[in-house]
């Protein structure tokens, strides 16, 4: 007989505070991703509505990275903002055609070598992605380019790829070897495929199946593994692997994650740092226009992602660093996550990762009847 395993999202587990307390001043939120630092530990999602080449570089000034897609707008059209406020401007009954219409656009090589210069002007961390079946051709591109890091980056990724066309396989080991840049793989959410995954010489792996706030992929395909459990499935085999070898692999939360608290559990579940997107694209800079969408949502047979509409509530430095014009956790992330850090009695993400974490089903209700009943706080 078939027996379920109980599995928990970040909005079902709470924090625990040890018997100490820090002095914020002390704190350092700081984290090493592929062997390269950031001062803030939270990446901007590859996706169109989150990351362009400015908005990288705005990020990379902030402390955190950006990752830009290499298959998205950017690379298929000399304009895209034109494109990006078509994106924002269609009904919601019209745009899946209208996107599917748009990325049928090809990739443009000179792009991609084009928007990888105009994030390095910033002077900032240059990080892409590309899809597995596109990686052996814009893997190389990148690199030359001058990227510092490139992300393989599909709903879900298995370095155990069954195919009869030897041009959708792509070795995973091999390209590692063969790039002189850190290659970073997502996603996945278990033990078996994470430790897998690592031993192909990965720097980095990204965490999270169909949790984001623009994903359908659990309702399409019904596929996904809660947050909070898979991070710590995925972080059990990090840790073992590094105990075995000695090579730390980083790992990047990526999904579900909508606010500062939300950050913070993840980084106790286990994660380096964390992989957002529907709070950066609620930036007055955010390409998206005060909207969001997956990567998944423009396939041409099975889309598996909404455009949903977050608005705009304030500037990338306010959502990052402050000062917070509201009370529900979605700007000074930095600031959340320091006093967060002091208040467990933490100094940095690698002793984050020792909090004890407890099952809090109540951790949305308790004592919040009239937050709720107004739409207020955690409740807006």
């Amino acid at each position: 007989m078939k027996e379920f395993t109980k599995s928990y999202g970040l909005n079902e587990i709470a924090l625990i505070p040890t018997n100490k307390l820090i002095d914020p001043e002390l704190v350092d939120i700081s984290t090493t991703i592929a062997g390269l630092k950031l001062e803030v530990p939270v990446i901007g999602s590859a996706m169109d509505s989150v990351v362009s080449p400015k908005t990288a570089g705005l990020l990379g000034k902030q402390g955190a990275l950006g990752i830009l897609n290499l298959e998205g707008v950017q690379t298929r059209y000399e304009d895209p903002e034109e494109v990006l406020h078509k994106i924002a401007s269609v009904s919601k009954e019209d745009y899946v055609s209208l996107m599917q219409e748009i990325y049928k656009e090809e990739v443009k090589e000179h792009l991609v070598i084009k928007r990888i210069q105009e994030i390095k002007k910033h002077g900032v961390i240059t990080a892409v992605s590309s899809t597995p079946q596109s990686a052996s051709r814009l893997g190389p591109m990148a690199s030359e380019a001058g990227a510092d890091l490139f992300l393989i980056q599909s709903t879900v990724v298995s370095n155990k790829f069954q195919t009869t066309s030897e041009e959708k396989n792509l070795n995973l080991k091999e390209f590692c070897k063969s790039m002189p840049i850190p290659v970073m793989v997502g996603n996945t959410t278990t033990y078996e495929v994470t430790y897998d995954l690592i031993q192909t010489g990965i720097k980095a792996i990204f965490v999270g199946i169909g949790p984001g706030a623009a994903c359908t992929t659990r309702g399409v395909l019904g596929i996904g593994v809660p947050m909070a459990t898979a991070i710590v499935e995925c972080a059990a085999a990090r840790d073992k692997y590094f105990e075995e070898t000695g090579n730390y692999v980083s790992l990047i939360a990526d999904g579900g994650i909508v606010n500062s608290g939300d950050i913070c559990k993840a980084l106790a579940c286990g994660a380096d740092a964390v992989m957002i997107g529907s709070p950066i694209a609620k930036a007055k800079e955010a390409p998206g226009k005060g909207f969001h969408w997956g990567m998944a949502t423009p396939n041409a047979v099975l889309p598996r992602g909404a455009r949903i509409k977050v608005g705009t509530i304030a500037s990338l430095e306010e959502i990052f660093h402050g000062p917070s014009k509201s009370d529900d956790g979605s700007q000074n992330f930095a600031g959340a996550i320091q006093t967060c850090f002091a208040t467990l009695g933490v100094q940095n993400v690698k002793e984050m990762h020792d909090v004890n974490v407890t099952i809090a089903p109540a951790l949305q209700t308790e004592g919040k009847i009239y937050q709720q009943a107004q739409s207020l706080g955690m409740y807006k």
